[in-house]
C-alpha cells in the first residue's frame, strides 16, 4: 500500500533521498573502478589519465546533483548543500569500505585494521565537509542569478 504525500515540503523530502543515494553510490563506484584501472596500468601517464578521469566523472556527478537540487527540486541553498554533502560523504564511506576490504585480501604483514576503521569515519567527514562548504558558496552564487520563467 502506497502512502499519500500530503504536502509540498513532504514531496521535496521524498524526492531528494534517491538521487543523493545514487550520487553517493556513483562516487564510490567511480573511485573503485578508476582506481583499479589506474593501478593496472604500466605507465605513469596512463595512471594519471585514469586518476584525472575519476575527477572529471565525479565533477560531472557533482554538477548534475547540484543542478537537479537547484533547478529540478528548487531546494534552498542550505538543503542543497546538505544533500550534496551527504552524497559525497556516502561516496567517501564507500571508498573506505572498499579500501578495508581490499586490505583484508592483500598479503601484508603490516596491516593495522584500526586505521581502516578510522577511515570509515574520517573519509566521509574529510570529503563531506568541503563539499558542503563549496556547495553552500555555489548555491549562494546561483541564488543571485536571475531565474528564467
Amino acid at each position: 500500500m502506497s502512502r499519500k504525500i500530503s504536502s509540498a515540503r513532504e514531496t521535496v523530502q521524498a524526492h531528494w533521498l534517491a538521487p543523493t543515494l545514487l550520487a553517493g553510490l556513483t562516487y564510490a563506484t567511480v573511485g573503485v573502478v578508476f582506481g583499479f584501472l589506474a593501478g593496472a596500468t604500466a605507465s605513469h601517464a596512463m595512471n594519471l589519465f585514469w586518476r584525472w578521469g575519476a575527477w572529471a566523472v565525479s565533477g560531472a556527478v557533482y554538477a548534475a546533483h547540484v543542478g537537479y537540487e537547484r533547478f529540478g527540486l528548487r531546494t534552498s541553498t542550505g538543503s542543497m548543500a546538505f544533500h550534496v554533502a551527504v552524497a559525497v560523504g556516502l561516496g567517501g564511506f564507500g571508498l573506505a569500505v572498499a579500501a578495508g576490504v581490499h586490505a583484508l585480501f592483500m598479503p601484508s604483514r603490516n596491516m593495522n585494521l584500526r586505521l581502516y576503521a578510522l577511515a570509515l569515519v574520517a573519509w566521509p567527514v574529510i570529503t563531506a565537509v568541503p563539499a558542503y562548504v563549496v556547495t553552500l558558496v555555489l548555491g549562494a552564487v546561483l541564488a543571485r542569478l536571475p531565474r528564467r520563467a
